[in-house]
């Protein structure tokens, strides 16, 4: 199968306008450093391993025989655990003249390659990691249909508006707030390997304007918080939404008609309707007091808060697996899952805020802001504000750190794009 597959390559590569430099045969006798005994005329395009396909299988096919096929294995098993071998992961082999498996290279995604190459005394292993870097690229545009559409239509990645919701989770509702018309401006870290896309970073600085009212936030310090203009932390003691996306169905009433009982009843929370299984997370940090049923709630979890506050979290199909009674929870985390227990039409999740031993409308609770940064990092942080603002505007970002000269550093800007690169 391998060998079939690299002849009709091999075929291609000689048909091409573009063909490849002639493979130098293998000359015995010869001991160099490994570094240059790596070839750079290994097959451009790597073969995928197939279904069932087996790393000893693969060098039977390339005709090495079995000890030097076990000795192949050893070479790159400190890199590569054999039977771990995914269909994403590939490799590519060099063949001399007379037919003798030269190189073995086995790509892992992600990665990087282990490679084996054939010298006097045997097969020698090297590990070669990715070049991995990160470029700034920018996007703009206003929200005409869903955020994530809207990003698409603006040139950026889809999966973008589920990172901005999580930088402005404090302040903005992307279940009722957004409108059309909004405006948003945003500069992000895309990941490469080897000069090929790999994945999206995180967001270095967004601009969101919702209704007039635009709200900033910049990437700054070591742990990558966000900050807006002035310094104070995006982060607030409660989240504006439990669920990332979804639609309100019912909101916050002291006389509602219930669906289910048909009669009127007060209805102490808000209702988000969500398919069954959407993640539900705890709006604040605090201790779980409740996780079990609660007849007409359903499955239902509560989580007390400091100065008084709790939060309850109704119908949902299922608890997370670490979830019990006392377990201490951090903001944002997935507690349950959406769900329609208990005395529910449709899948929803019922949120509720109380208050010194009060229901509340947990779409009126003020976001209480944290401390903003200390005086002595100001300075610091309005440099980095503003090269960020500058990199909204430009798609090039190059921070006040990198400027500074730096033993080993090297920090490039082409166009609208930063490459940092380094070893992954």
């Amino acid at each position: 199968m391998v060998v079939g597959a690299l002849g009709h390559q091999i075929e291609s590569w000689a048909e091409s306008p573009f063909p490849l430099a002639p493979t130098q045969p293998y000359r015995a006798g010869v001991t160099a450093p490994l570094e240059d005994l790596l070839s750079e005329d290994l097959p451009p395009v790597p073969l995928t391993f197939q279904s069932g396909e087996t790393l000893a299988g693969v060098l039977d096919d390339l005709g090495l025989p079995p000890s030097e096929a076990a000795t192949v294995i050893e070479q790159v098993r400190p890199f590569a655990d054999p039977r771990k071998l995914k269909p994403s992961d590939t490799f590519r082999a060099r063949v001399a003249v007379d037919g003798t498996l030269d190189e073995f290279e086995l790509i892992l995604a992600g990665r990087g390659r282990a490679v084996a190459v054939r010298e006097e005394r045997g097969w020698r292993g090297f590990w070669r990691p990715f070049e991995r870097s990160v470029r700034a690229a920018a996007v703009s545009g206003r929200l005409e249909s869903s955020l994530e559409a809207s990003m698409r239509s603006a040139g950026g990645e889809g999966l973008i508006a589920y990172r901005l919701s999580d930088v402005f989770q404090w302040d903005l509702d992307f279940n009722r707030d957004l409108r059309v018309g909004d405006e948003f401006e945003i500069l992000y870290e895309r990941v490469f390997l080897d000069g090929s896309f790999d994945s999206l970073g995180g967001i270095l600085a967004a601009a969101y304007t919702n209704q007039g009212k635009r709200l900033e936030a910049y990437r700054f310090g070591d742990e990558g918080g966000y900050y807006d203009a002035e310094g104070r932390p995006m982060r607030k003691r409660f989240l504006r939404s439990p669920l990332a996306f979804s639609r309100i169905t019912s909101n916050f009433s002291h006389r509602r008609f219930h669906p289910v009982l048909k009669s009127y009843r007060p209805h102490y929370g808000v209702d988000y309707g969500a398919p069954t299984g959407t993640p539900v997370r705890v709006t604040a940090g605090g201790v779980v007091e409740f996780a079990g049923w609660n007849q007409g709630g359903g499955r239902m979890i509560k989580v007390r808060h400091p100065n008084g506050y709790l939060t309850a979290y109704l119908h949902l199909s299922k608890f997370a697996s670490s979830i019990r009674p006392g377990r201490r929870v951090s903001q944002g985390e997935v507690i349950g899952y959406v769900g329609a227990t208990g005395l529910a039409t449709a899948p929803h999740l019922d949120y509720r805020v109380q208050y010194n031993g009060s229901w509340i409308n947990p779409l009126s609770l003020k976001s209480v802001p944290a401390e903003p940064l200390p005086q002595h990092q100001l300075a610091e942080f309005i440099a980095v504000r503003d090269a960020l603002r500058e990199g909204l505007r430009t798609g090039s970002y190059v921070s006040p750190d990198a400027m500074r000269p730096k033993a080993g550093a090297v920090t490039a800007g082409v166009g609208r794009s930063l490459s940092q690169s380094s070893g992954h």
